[in-house]
């Protein structure tokens, strides 16, 4: 099974490089890109799992409720994403519910960052991706964490995926980096290791971010853009062609559970 999954929120990247954005243009650039997925997904018949802040999901109801009628996943990225207090953990995962009639029961972290798998599962959530268990310098060191789905309490932790060999990570910034067929190469090898794959990217990706005012280091505007979207759709083709089946975090989590 292959957990494709979105980070949907508020573009306040540039923030973390000095650079300037309104917070009108953070949600008109998530926007254009979150258009921009719907479009790819429903063309290759691949169903997702996105989640959202609240602050994103307020703004854009309308493409939440378009990708639930889609058969995609709504789950929590808390309630901004640039600020985060332990009472958001239930807030945010009440309030999606409660906005558009869904059962949201699982959660991500913005940027990654740790939270304790006690008060996770007090908020309700019976899943955590929060996780990429890797070494990313001045980001985190996580190698001590398994590679693989595994429960802490009653919560299911999903890390992000990493290659069996080395723990090379196949977050965005791979996907923009390396060349796509050594991504592909990487995909595959987790696949037959771990028999299924987890990656996630961001709205954002695929919209234009190529801009000075911004500060963007080259590394994460590399392949943005309509580049992003010519690579995601040969790729999403190729694992079509391969045979490998796109399945929501809570039909993982089903499956996990038997």
């Amino acid at each position: 099974m292959v957990l494709l999954s979105f980070d949907i929120e508020e573009f306040d990247m540039p923030f973390e490089y000095g650079g300037e954005i309104s917070f009108e243009e953070q949600l008109e650039i998530s926007r254009r890109g979150l258009i921009e997925i719907l479009a790819l997904l429903s063309k290759h018949n691949a169903k997702a799992t996105f989640f959202s802040t609240v602050v994103f999901a307020e703004n854009n109801k309308d493409l939440i409720v378009q990708l639930l009628e889609e058969g995609h996943e709504l789950a929590s990225h808390t309630w901004f994403h640039s600020k985060f207090s332990v009472e958001d953990l239930k807030k945010s995962r009440e309030k999606l519910a409660e906005m558009f009639v869904t059962n949201v029961s699982g959660l991500r972290m913005p940027r990654m960052k740790k939270v304790d798998c006690k008060d996770v599962e007090a908020a309700g959530y019976t899943y955590n991706s929060s996780v990429n268990p890797t070494f990313l310098p001045g980001k985190y060191n996580n190698l001590g964490v398994s590679r693989t789905f595994f429960r802490e309490g009653k919560l299911l932790q999903v890390p992000a995926s990493v290659s069996p060999i080395l723990r090379i990570p196949l977050f965005w910034l791979s996907f923009h980096n390396f060349p796509l067929v050594f991504y592909k190469f990487l995909s595959k090898a987790v696949l037959k290791e771990d028999n299924y794959l987890n990656i996630y990217f961001h709205p954002w990706e695929f919209a234009g971010i190529k801009d000075e005012k911004l500060k963007l280091p080259a590394f994460t505007t590399k392949n943005t853009g309509r580049e992003m979207v010519q690579r995601f759709d040969e790729y999403l083709g190729w694992l079509n062609k391969n045979g490998f089946r796109f399945g929501t975090f809570q039909e993982f989590e089903r499956k996990a559970n038997v």
